[in-house]
């Protein structure tokens, strides 16, 4: 191909992302800018400062960091642990159109979150719930104060609500790249199915798992509606701090806010970078 047309390409190429990179400039990059500049200056003397992340040692903001990685390692293990199964399931289900519909199921639970799923565990789960006075009538067992679906525990069964589908859809291409040839030497070799899992399937499915279990903990950390729903101010958690702190009336400061937010933006930044190593090699198993 002539040097010319070659760049000709490359040209075109690069004005069809003119939107796209305008589109991530206007609303990725620069409030990551503005926040970053709001997080180091000093709004009375509008000097440079870190005093607003010192600031984060505070025992709210701490405990704060502290129950949102509780909880969101917490439904990352789980969503992984049975997600894996239900997905191991739905890609061994004989019938093609079955496995279609889960997997359409899964895909629509998945982005059923935030203020919705609060109300609709309220509905289910709350102290007149369904559920709840279904136990009361039927089995005489109540379920409140041992449980309520406004504390860790309820979060964390709304969590698992929409992470477990999550995890369905990760999984399954990965179990679509265990070949059958795999299968068929192992067994050739004398190898059962515990070994056949242990020596091949769960070393192939790891990279996918540590990708799963990442990208769950950023979903879940970086979740605020439903937490806003269902405990408010009954637990802290990071997403909550900060819209007290950016847009609260009895303890706003919005420089802590964006310091809390820069914070959390580096350990989803890190999660993220996890996953995106996990899926590169998760390719390259399934391409080999």
């Amino acid at each position: 191909m002539p040097l010319s047309k070659r760049k000709t390409g490359y040209t075109s190429d690069w004005v069809r992302l003119v939107p796209f990179l305008l589109f991530c400039l206007a609303f990725e990059v620069v409030p990551i800018l503005f926040l970053i500049r709001g997080s180091i200056i000093d709004r009375n003397t509008s000097q440079l400062t870190i005093q607003h992340y010192l600031n984060l040692n505070h025992p709210l903001y701490l405990n704060s960091f502290l129950n949102s990685i509780k909880i969101s390692g917490l439904t990352a293990i789980v969503g992984v642990i049975f997600g894996t199964f239900i997905g191991y399931a739905i890609y061994r289900w004989p019938s093609r159109r079955i496995q279609e519909i889960l997997m359409t199921l899964s895909d629509v639970t998945t982005n059923f979150a935030g203020a919705p799923l609060a109300f609709a565990f309220v509905v289910i789960l709350g102290m007149n719930g369904v559920i709840t006075q279904f136990f009361l009538e039927y089995f005489q067992y109540e379920l409140y104060p041992t449980f309520s679906i406004y504390s860790f525990s309820g979060l964390t069964l709304a969590y698992i609500y929409f992470q477990l589908p999550l995890m369905v859809l990760l999984i399954l291409p990965a179990f679509a790249g265990i070949k059958q040839e795999w299968r068929e030497s192992a067994q050739s070799l004398g190898a059962n199915a515990f070994q056949f899992w242990r020596h091949i399937g769960v070393p192939v499915l790891m990279p996918s798992l540590i990708a799963g279990v990442t990208l769950l903990f950023a979903n879940a950390f970086g979740a605020y509606a439903t937490a806003y729903t269902l405990v408010e101010a009954k637990l802290s958690l990071v997403t909550l701090q900060i819209g007290y702190m950016i847009a609260g009336e009895v303890r706003k400061d919005p420089a802590i806010g964006m310091a809390m937010a820069v914070v959390s933006l580096i350990i989803m930044g890190l999660s993220i970078g996890i996953y995106q190593a996990a899926t590169i090699r998760a390719r390259r198993w399934s391409k080999s």
